[in-house]
C-alpha cells in the first residue's frame, strides 16, 4: 500500500510515517518511480507505535522496543525491553511529580490573588 493509504488506515499523517521510516521504526520499499510502499503488517506496527508515542516514549526508546514488539524470542531483547520501559515509567512518574508540585504552587498563587482581588491585605506576600 501506498503512503496516503497507510496514513489514512492508522490515523497517522504521512509526514509522521516518513518520520517514523526515517527513525527506523517503519520500513517500505520502493517503486521505480521513488513511490513508498507499504507491508499490510505495517498498518499493526504503526497503530503500536502511535500508542508508545502516546505512552510519552520517544523514537529512541520506541525503537530499542520494537525487536520485543515484533516477537523476537531472544531472552536478552526481552530483559532489555523490560529494563527500558522500567526506566521510562520511572522517568514519567517523576515528570509527573514535578508536574504536581507546579501545579500546587500554581494553585497557592491563584489562592493569594483571589484573596487579594476580593479586598484582602496588600501586603499579602505573593498577592499579585
Amino acid at each position: 500500500m501506498r503512503i496516503g493509504e497507510l496514513a489514512r488506515l492508522t490515523g497517522v499523517s504521512a509526514r509522521s510515517l516518513r518520520y517514523y521510516e526515517q527513525q527506523g521504526l517503519v520500513h517500505s520499499t520502493r517503486s521505480a518511480g521513488g513511490q513508498r510502499h507499504y507491508a499490510a503488517t505495517e498498518v499493526a506496527r504503526v497503530e503500536m507505535i502511535r500508542r508508545l508515542f502516546d505512552a510519552g516514549l520517544g523514537s529512541k526508546v520506541i525503537a530499542q522496543l520494537l525487536p520485543c514488539v515484533d516477537g523476537d524470542d531472544d531472552a536478552d531483547v526481552a530483559e532489555e525491553a523490560y529494563n527500558t520501559m522500567v526506566r521510562e515509567h520511572d522517568r514519567l512518574t517523576a515528570d509527573i511529580t514535578r508536574l504536581i508540585e507546579t501545579r500546587d504552587a500554581l494553585a497557592a498563587l491563584i489562592e493569594a490573588n483571589t484573596r487579594y482581588r476580593l479586598g484582602g491585605s496588600q501586603s499579602d506576600p505573593g498577592s499579585c
